[in-house]
């Protein structure tokens, strides 16, 4: 009672006190009242264009766009879907697509004359218990190591981390560059069926469609777990898109990072999301385990002067190429 008391005290002095100022203040003629000014209208968030592949790394993308987290932060994302990297890459260099999920290999063809795209963010990470890439080899093949391998045509995609992944690998794993063997499979798909009818004796694919086949049958011979530095893929966008609107890559960036931390906090609420996409297959809700996803980081120059070598040994690449120049970790959150 004692403190209702004072308040309402002081709110009698104060109304008191407020009568007494409108008794002496001079009346307000109607030409000195305020103007007052429109309320400015928010800026049109910005549109960035994403070409996506079928493939677990753009989880982060998909719950952020669920969650409307791009809105939050100034941007809106349509997603421009590609069936294999070759499709991606061929709608990005058509102008259609202002950023894409790629690799450090794509990175170094887009900058290969002068720097086209910018790596801005790692999207997915092999750890030592996670797996981004496995080499499996087909139940009926009857190769169950590294040296039944040799020799063998491995089905891939060309010309991007898959290619560059298996080689690694194998050549981690005592293989020579002449021993290892490999056909293009472009879309991840065929590929897949090709392995499981044992019309391909070997394939690499990516997690979680590597989890299925081994479901089906397929025997994992190595995976990335063993060299996690090997197996990673990155956000990129348009160097003339960043340097023109560096604040709207920022809030794409931000809204993947507080997918991220969502993602990771609750890997089980996601199921129905990545069956609708098409990522996770019904089989294997349940089953399938989800991956953490990396927190705000870049690829390291390590990692990138790994991958220059690789395909300048390939002849791939000719010149050196700047990490400096392809890789921008300013923006991120």
């Amino acid at each position: 009672m004692k403190t209702r008391t004072i308040r309402l005290t002081f709110a009698a002095l104060f109304v008191a006190a407020l009568v007494t100022l409108a008794a002496c203040s001079p009346a307000v003629t109607p030409s000195a009242a305020p103007v007052t000014q429109a309320p400015e209208m928010p800026a049109e968030p910005v549109k960035l264009r994403i070409a996506t592949l079928p493939i677990l790394d753009i989880l982060p993308m998909l719950v952020a766009q669920q969650e409307g987290l791009f809105e939050k932060h100034g941007v809106t994302a349509e997603f421009i879907p590609a069936a294999s990297a070759a499709e991606r890459d061929q709608i990005f260099a058509a102008g259609q697509a202002d950023g894409m999920v790629n690799d450090g290999v794509s990175t170094l063809f887009y900058n290969k004359d002068q720097p086209q795209i910018q790596v801005v963010r790692l999207a997915r990470s092999a750890t030592s218990t996670s797996p981004q890439y496995m080499i499996l080899a087909s139940a009926q093949s009857g190769i169950d190591s590294v040296d039944g391998l040799k020799g063998v045509e491995i089905g891939i995609s060309q010309g991007t981390v898959i290619e560059y992944i298996t080689d690694r690998l194998l050549q981690a794993a005592g293989l020579s560059p002449e021993e290892i063997k490999t056909v293009a499979v472009p879309k991840i798909p065929d590929r897949m069926a090709l392995l499981g009818s044992g019309e391909l004796k070997a394939a690499t694919l990516p997690d979680p469609l590597s989890t299925l086949a081994i479901q089906q049958g397929a025997k994992t011979i190595i995976d990335d777990t063993s060299h996690p530095e090997y197996g990673y893929s990155v956000y990129s966008f348009r160097k003339q898109m960043i340097d023109e609107d560096p604040q709207a890559i920022r809030g794409f960036l931000a809204a993947i990072e507080e997918a991220t931390t969502l993602i990771n906090a609750d890997p089980t609420k996601w199921d129905s999301l990545l069956i609708d996409q098409k990522l996770l297959p019904e089989s294997l809700v349940g089953v399938y385990k989800l991956p953490p996803f990396p927190t705000a980081g870049v690829p390291s120059q390590a990692q990138w002067d790994d991958v220059l070598a690789w395909a300048k040994d390939e002849g791939l690449i000719k010149n050196d190429l700047s990490y400096q120049e392809s890789v921008n970790p300013s923006l991120l959150p």
